[in-house]
């Protein structure tokens, strides 16, 4: 493992992928649809009217909202399973991180936290783009899910001026699965 482990300060501090561009503006149809299948109540969201009454000049966007902007879609999803398949590895940092991880065998993944600092509310018409970097691995460490380690990866998620929206840390597991001590 010390080798393994030897290799993270190589992708540590490095941008993990190109930057994620939305699609789409934030806009309220996409809202309504966050807020009615999260059963959110809260009126800033869909009546500019309520909205203006605490001040805003018209609804907001759930600020938890936020990375549902830049998520890429199942087009990218299917071509990027459809690469990992072939064994193509994109050259990015993140991508190369987790290829040389499932090379040892830690080839799966939870979640285990994320913090987000919002420092600006959504409005319809902003355009979110998210930057990515690699902040920290762990050592590996042994969990409940097997042996694994932490990923730490910054998101700074910025309007179309380039002014920071929100600040956020994502960690997640990447274990081997085999390693799993069964419970007696």
């Amino acid at each position: 493992m010390k080798e393994l482990e030897a290799q993270f300060e190589q992708f540590v501090g490095q941008v993990a992928e190109p930057p994620r561009v939305a699609r789409y503006a934030v806009n309220e149809a996409m809202i309504r649809n966050w807020v009615e299948a999260h059963d959110d109540l809260n009126p800033v969201y869909v009546d500019a009217d309520a909205a203006r009454e605490t001040g805003r000049s018209g609804v907001i966007c759930p600020p938890a909202m936020v990375s549902t902007w830049v998520m890429q879609g199942y087009r990218r999803w299917r071509a990027v399973q459809r690469q990992q398949a072939d064994g193509v590895v994109e050259d990015h940092a993140y991508f190369r991180l987790l290829a040389l991880l499932a090379e040892h065998g830690f080839t799966s993944v939870v979640a285990t936290s994320q913090e987000q600092e919002y420092v600006r509310e959504l409005q319809p018409g902003d355009h979110v783009t998210c930057h990515f970097t690699i902040e920290s691995i762990s050592p590996v460490k042994r969990t409940g899910l097997g042996l694994g380690c932490f990923i730490t990866l910054n998101k700074r998620y910025v309007d179309q001026h380039g002014d920071l929206l929100v600040d956020e840390r994502f960690v997640m597991l990447r274990f081997d699965p085999s390693t799993q001590e069964k419970v007696a």
